[in-house]
């Protein structure tokens, strides 16, 4: 393996600073570096920042990331513009998308040769990862159950309502529409 980077070398405050000059995209790589030795003159002098080679790579790294994260925020803003929540239907689309995105993280992460990669780095992400996946299925067991229950509560309420209604005197078709709104069904 390769060593680290050197944005990644840096004390925590300077990446922070990188990090955030970068995301908001308003300075050129000149004017990044003309910016960092000014802002850090003791690092500049020990020869601790990094070349413009070097905050290029980093920010096409932090770029996709930042893409990404874009992405699946807009996609999340598009399920819950457009999904009703009759069965929780926008978390199940969330935890799918989740998953997707976890998925295909791990993927990217196997198939990934970088050589500033630290195994230890690798490991630690893929056990946090494990760990999320885990969050996300119980999640995804319990929402399932739930829907499960609320159809079910729905079902036998119908039920009893259709019940009540044609004991009470309603015609049966006047119960089956009772039933059909409960349940949400479309007459």
């Amino acid at each position: 393996m390769g060593r680290k980077s050197t944005i990644a070398r840096l004390p925590a405050d300077v990446k922070t600073y990188i990090e955030g000059k970068l995301a908001e995209g308003k300075l050129t790589l000149a004017e990044l570096l003309d910016d960092l030795r000014a802002r850090f003159p003791a690092h500049d002098q020990a020869g601790d920042l990094p070349s413009r080679s070097a905050v290029h790579r980093y920010g096409q790294k932090l770029e996709r990331r930042l893409s990404a994260i874009r992405a699946s925020t807009e996609a999340a803003k598009l399920i819950q513009a457009q999904a009703g929540d009759n069965d929780d239907a926008r978390s199940e689309a969330l935890t799918a998308l989740v998953q997707t995105e976890l998925f295909e993280a791990i993927l990217s992460l196997q198939e990934a040769d970088d050589p500033d990669a630290d195994p230890a780095d690798r490991v630690a992400m893929l056990s946090s990862a494990a760990k999320n996946i885990a969050t996300l299925t119980r999640s995804s067991v319990g929402l399932k159950k739930f829907q499960s229950e609320v159809r079910d509560r729905a079902q036998a309420a119908a039920a009893s309502v259709e019940k009540i209604a044609k004991s009470g005197g309603l015609s049966g078709e006047a119960a089956e529409q009772i039933r059909r709104e409960i349940l949400g069904i479309a007459g």
